[in-house]
């Protein structure tokens, strides 16, 4: 199991997926009543970013393990449209204020920041078919008769 065997798509992915879970036990919001984090203001917002922090984490390990193209294909697949759903979510809870925040803390702009690097990781996984484990083919020209 070796980094190098990651793609770039897999490597944004993996970035982001460290932003969620760092999202996860940081201040999101500034109330006056102090900090709000994730779990104080638990949601539907939140389950999408730990489902795409669930796929993003099963796509890079299935790319690091994984011989066959087939599991990390697939697990690229669903990391798009859950990334996409986490994006919105996201995108929503930056400009959602719960228990009458005053603002945004980097909790929240760092679980943006995340959403849209799984989606965009996985997107770019399912572009990149080449592996950067091998070099391009170059066969030796056959003798003319």
């Amino acid at each position: 199991m070796s980094l190098g065997r990651l793609r770039l798509g897999e490597l944004l992915t993996l970035g982001g997926a460290v932003c969620v879970l760092l999202s996860l036990f940081l201040p999101s919001y500034e109330s006056p009543s102090g900090h709000l984090g994730a779990w104080s203001t638990f949601g539907p917002g939140v389950a999408l970013l730990l489902a795409a922090l669930c796929a993003a984490l099963a796509m890079v390990i299935s790319a690091l393990t994984e011989r066959s193209p087939a599991l990390p294909v697939s697990t690229a697949v669903w990391c798009v449209p859950v990334g996409l759903a986490a994006s919105i979510a996201a995108i929503v809870r930056v400009f959602e204020r719960p228990d009458h925040a005053s603002s945004l803390a980097v909790g929240g702009w760092l679980a943006l920041i995340g959403a849209l690097a799984i989606l965009a990781g996985g997107w770019q996984a399912l572009r990149d078919e080449r592996p950067a484990r091998y070099d391009r083919a170059t066969p030796e020209a056959r003798p003319r008769p």
